[in-house]
This record gives structure tokens, C-alpha cells and sequence, in this order.
């Protein structure tokens, strides 16, 4: 499972670094998914869904692969993470489970109400001796099994599986529903305050990966859950630097999401309304994650507006949102220049010259938004058009890791792009 492979790990990167600074990468998946954003959440839409369990394999930081198991929309290709399944409250929603794992599994979709399988209200499942098996109706090898419910509460929620959840969540068989209010598809919840810009609602979908559980599934012998110690933590089912690529960057054929999270400046008339990061942790640790440069606006906890009993706004903001295992957060952010320099408002300090300056990949070559000044001879830049680049990470930093190299799991950037309109790729 772990291959001397640093060298071509390098070579990886390099290649990485040219495709993004070449701008947004081509996208090769299916005709019938080509509107999905190249940035931001990409959603399954309903409200019924034809979903698949199976196994597959993903790309870690390291260069290490790692056997999986997911559900995949039926008939489409091995993903993981799960596909993300969009609802608006209300609806009616069917989710047809065809089962292609040597196991029995099932979904459970924590949050909602009056979960029917097969035609009757999901129960737990018991063994002759008592036991229990499942905590709803399974779908057992080869076997299926139809789940619906009304969306009835707006939020982000999880569906995860039911049966031998430990094992099972932790090979990946979890992923995340959202359902859009009556208020609008651009309102995290029916607040008004909880609208959003449509162009920049994002997710941050948090797991961990013990490789020995999934060596040993893989090989078809035991594991002792008691044992599981995770050694990979992943963004969106990647870990940096692939965190940045585009949705369905082509060299991660079963990792189609990505994190980079790209907005505008706040502007009250131009640009008057925040992005949306839905924060969901599947993994078992806590992940207090931290974008740098603002704080977050906690709007929903839970599938949960923060309110009072009487509808009283109880939202808070945080430096780093600190989400527990099985937990979701959405949270409002924006990005405002509030001091407006600029080349004829320049920063109060003398710049020190450029032989003197230790040059990020990211720099544009100017402290300026929207500016691209000069670079030393043989510096290159990713930058495009004057962008800002400012890093979000998990700030538990041991998680920051890939079986010992360091520098990655759950870390990406918020990308400012200059106000609109602009020359920006």
C-alpha cells in the first residue's frame, strides 16, 4: 500500500501548479453533467434519487491509493464522496438503494421525519438471537431497497448508512443532503438574513481514513474497530493540493469535488450579499477549521436555524467553526476591502524591495487587488488577474497530514477575485 513514490509525487505537483495557473481545467465529465460550476457545491437534484453502493479507489496526497467503498448515482462511476443530493422543502423524496457490496447495507437520513422503507416506517432491524443489525431496512447483496420521506425542514443534513455504521460510514458510505426553503434556492433557511449569492455557496465535507481498515476490507479479513486510528484526513474526498483543482479535475476521476472557495468583495449595492460554506463532518474526530481573514456568521446548526423560541436571531460568529462528528454548520462569510488601496491610495509603509521579499506561488507581483506588478527574473506566478489568496485549514495542524507528510489533508484557499467587472479567467 505505501510505494517509494516522492519523486513522481513532485512531479505531480509541478504538473498541478501548470494546470492551474493555465486557468480552469477541462472537464471530462458526462454530456449530461457539463453545467456543474468548475468551483463550488455541485448538487444531485431531485427529488428522487437512483443511487448504488460499490467500490472504487481515490488518489491521497501522498500518491498512495486507497481502496473505497460510496454510493454512485446508478450506472454513472465510482465517486467518492457520495453525490451531494438536492432537495426544496416539501418535496417527496425517494431514494432507490441498489446494493452491489458482498454485505447488507442501507441509508439513514438523520434530521428527517417519517423515513418509510419499502412502503412502511423505516424500524431498526434485529438477528434471531436479538441483536441488532441494522438500524433501518437493509438492501442486502445484490438486493434493493426504496427509502422516501418529506423534506419538510430546510438545512444541510447527512445520509449515511445504518448498518454496521462504524465500519461502514468509515469505508465512505456517507454523504450529504441539503434541502433548499421555501423562501429560495439563495436562503440557507427561511430567515431573511440567511440569504446568500447563488455563485458562491460552497461545502467543506470533513473525513478521516484508517488505510489498515481498509487494507483489511479490501483483503476480506477482519478488523477490529476498537483499533481505528485515522492516519489521512480529506476535504471533499481530497487532500491538498488537490483540494484547489477544479470539480472533476481530470487526473481524480472518483474525487470529483473540489474546495477552493472563490468570491467577490463585499459591496453593499454591487455585490450586497455573502457566500456560504456548508461545513459536515462524517469523520470521527473534531475538526475545528479555520478560513483565514474573516470570521464565519453561524447560521444553522443541524439542519437547524440558530434562533430563538420566538424566531430571535441567535447566529454567531467564530474564528474557527468547530464541527463534531456527524455534525453540519452553515455559515455565512464575506470578504470586504476596507481600507480601498489601491495604487493611488497606496498602504501607509514602505514596500521593502522585491530582492528583499520572499515571493508566494500565489502573488501577483502587487499588494494591490486586481493588480499585477512585476516579478523577479525566472519567478512564475498562478496568479491571474490580481487575486487574493487566503488559506483555510483545519486548526487541529496533527490533521494536516498524510501518513506523515506533512502540508496536507484539509487545507484550501478562499480565492477574492477583483470586483465585477473584470478580466479574470
Amino acid at each position: 500500500m505505501r510505494t517509494s513514490k516522492f519523486k513522481w509525487m513532485r512531479l505531480g505537483l509541478v504538473a498541478l501548479f501548470v494546470l492551474l495557473a493555465a486557468g480552469p481545467l477541462a472537464n471530462t465529465q458526462s454530456a449530461s453533467a457539463q453545467s456543474n460550476p468548475a468551483v463550488g457545491i455541485v448538487c444531485t437534484n431531485g427529488p428522487t434519487f437512483n443511487l448504488s453502493t460499490g467500490t472504487g479507489y481515490i488518489v491521497l496526497s501522498d500518491a498512495n491509493t486507497m481502496f473505497m467503498w460510496s454510493y454512485s448515482v446508478t450506472g454513472g462511476a465510482f465517486q467518492y464522496p457520495g453525490p451531494v443530493l438536492c432537495v426544496n422543502q416539501g418535496d417527496t423524496v425517494t431514494v432507490i438503494l441498489q446494493n452491489n457490496l458482498s454485505e447488507a447495507t442501507s441509508i439513514i437520513f438523520p434530521g428527517q421525519e417519517n423515513v418509510l422503507a419499502n412502503g412502511v416506517p423505516a424500524q431498526p432491524e434485529f438477528s434471531g438471537g436479538g441483536d441488532l443489525i441494522s438500524l433501518t431496512k437493509t438492501a442486502p447483496a445484490g438486493g434493493t431497497v426504496t427509502y422516501s420521506f418529506v423534506a419538510n425542514k430546510p438545512g444541510t443534513f447527512i445520509y449515511e448508512s445504518g448498518t454496521d455504521s462504524k465500519k461502514q460510514v468509515a469505508m465512505g458510505l456517507a454523504s450529504v443532503l441539503v434541502v433548499r426553503p421555501s423562501a429560495g434556492a439563495n436562503f440557507a433557511n427561511n430567515r431573511p438574513d440567511s440569504r446568500f449569492t447563488p455563485e458562491e455557496e460552497f461545502l467543506a465535507l470533513l473525513s478521516d481514513i484508517d488505510p489498515y481498515l481498509h487494507q483489511a476490507v479490501e483483503d476480506g479479513v477482519p478488523f477490529n474497530m476498537n483499533n481505528y486510528h485515522p492516519r489521512y484526513w480529506l476535504l471533499n474526498g481530497r487532500g491538498f493540493p488537490d483540494t484547489i483543482a477544479d470539480n472533476y479535475a481530470p487526473w481524480l476521476p472518483n474525487q470529483p469535488y473540489g474546495a477552493l472557495a472563490r468570491i467577490h468583495p463585499y459591496d453593499a449595492t454591487l455585490h450586497p450579499y455573502p457566500g456560504i460554506e456548508r461545513f459536515v463532518n462524517i469523520g470521527t474526530e473534531d475538526y475545528p477549521f479555520h478560513p483565514h481573514g474573516q470570521n464565519g456568521l453561524v447560521i444553522g446548526r443541524d439542519g437547524n436555524a440558530v434562533e430563538g423560541t420566538g424566531g430571535e436571531d441567535l447566529s454567531f460568529e467564530k474564528f474557527a467553526v468547530n464541527i463534531g462528528p456527524g455534525q453540519t454548520w452553515d455559515v455565512l462569510f464575506k470578504w470586504y476591502d476596507a481600507e480601498n488601496y489601491s495604487e493611488s491610495n497606496p498602504i501607509p509603509v514602505t514596500i521593502p524591495d522585491i530582492a528583499n521579499q520572499s515571493l508566494g506561488m500565489f502573488y501577483s507581483g502587487s499588494p494591490y487587488l486586481g493588480v499585477m506588478g512585476p516579478m523577479p527574473p525566472g519567478v512564475s506566478t498562478l496568479n491571474q488577474c490580481g487575486e487574493y489568496y487566503i488559506i483555510s485549514h483545519n486548526h487541529a495542524l496533527f490533521q494536516l497530514d498524510a501518513w506523515g507528510q506533512v502540508m496536507a489533508g484539509p487545507i484550501t484557499y478562499v480565492r477574492i477575485d477583483p470586483p465585477l467587472p473584470n478580466n479574470c479567467p
